[in-house]
């Protein structure tokens, strides 16, 4: 009997993913070995590769001026990498706090000697809201990190700007469509709604990654590098890639990104409806900017935080301890999280409610 699994990431991946997966562990389509054990220059591999990559650019409806590509050190790496490769020497970054990561984001730009800084914040507000950021700013790019773990904010609209906008979209890739118009790079660790740990999939605008073809950067660095080698120059996260490309497969079957949009904002409802209702549970983060994926929340105090979480694993349901910086609790619903999980947390949370007031 499987678990019902709320974590923020690694996260669940869907049955139907891991059955595949186990079924060709030993044969990868019957051929007689694992995915694992074959080249990555093999036709084989190369042939998934592509697949994936064709795949990502019908869900996000992508034409030609977008490359994909997969690079390790999750998104984590690209912190300082998307600095290093897309900053211009006359323009500054500008950044937008929303917490934790846009902070390492920044950090990381300034680790690299890159002229960084945040031009809008939600800060003082203890980051309950996504803040309004000015139209008119002229930097080299604008970088947003589009869904907040620990705070539980995301944008409902990618904003709009005269510098090219760069998305950290972890937490949400593949959750619903986008308007690409302004999105220089969307990025992310895959192993939130996309897959399993190990890599990074870039989405990047063609005219954009020529900047990283001008950077003086050990090659391994520049993403100019996995762009022209098909992000074969190295020997790649062979595995990561395959489940990626499985995940890929199983998000069309299920209607493609509107659909799975829709039933992330049903499933999200159904939680959000109960803690609002209720004058035992609080929410931080402002109706408007509630996160579809990460479900933020606290009971009247840190003992029955604790309690909340360490019954609910007793009883089958995991991973919903908050952040270590906030505390509390956090229901993480990313795509592969179905209705019986979903109606499993919102009973729990009506009866844990009852027998705690």
């Amino acid at each position: 009997m499987r678990i019902h699994n709320f974590s923020a990431g690694p996260s669940q991946l869907p049955l139907e993913v891991l059955k595949q997966a186990q079924d060709e562990l030993l044969s990868y389509q019957n051929n007689g070995f694992s995915i694992m054990e074959i080249s990555h220059r093999s036709k084989y591999f190369e042939d998934l590769l592509n697949e994936a990559k064709e795949d990502v650019k019908q869900l996000y409806k992508l034409d030609d001026n977008y490359d994909v590509i997969f690079i390790q050190g999750g998104a984590s790496m690209q912190f300082s990498l998307i600095a290093m490769n897309y900053s211009l020497d006359n323009l500054s970054c500008a950044y937008v706090d929303t917490d934790v990561w846009t902070q390492k984001a920044l950090n990381e730009a300034k680790l690299a000697k890159i002229n960084a800084q945040f031009v809008a914040s939600s800060k003082d507000s203890g980051y309950k809201f996504i803040p309004k950021i000015p139209e008119d700013i002229n930097a080299s790019y604008l970088y947003i990190c589009s869904n907040n773990t620990v705070q539980g904010t995301q944008y409902k609209q990618l904003p709009k700007s005269k510098s090219p906008l760069v998305v950290d979209a972890s937490s949400d890739f593949f959750s619903k469509e986008l308007d690409f118009s302004n999105i220089a790079v969307l990025f992310g660790g895959v192993q939130k709604n996309a897959g399993i740990a190990g890599i990074a999939c870039m989405i990047v605008r063609k005219d954009f990654y020529e900047r990283s073809k001008q950077k003086e950067l050990p090659l391994m660095f520049k993403y100019s590098t996995y762009v022209d080698n098909n992000s074969l120059y190295n020997t790649p996260s062979s595995f990561a890639i395959y489940i990626f490309a499985l995940q890929m497969k199983w998000l069309k079957k299920q209607g493609g990104l509107n659909k799975i949009n829709e039933l992330n904002t049903q499933k999200a409802k159904i939680i959000y409806d109960i803690l609002d209702n209720s004058n035992f549970y609080t929410c931080k983060a402002a109706k408007e900017d509630r996160s579809l994926m990460n479900v933020c929340f606290k009971t009247p105090n840190e003992e029955l935080d604790l309690k909340f979480h360490t019954q609910a694993a007793k009883e089958g349901l995991i991973g919903l301890k908050g952040h270590k910086i906030v505390g509390g609790l956090r229901a993480s619903l990313y795509n592969s999280c179905d209705f019986d999980k979903i109606n499993a947390l919102a009973n729990y949370l009506i009866k844990f409610e009852k027998e705690n007031r």
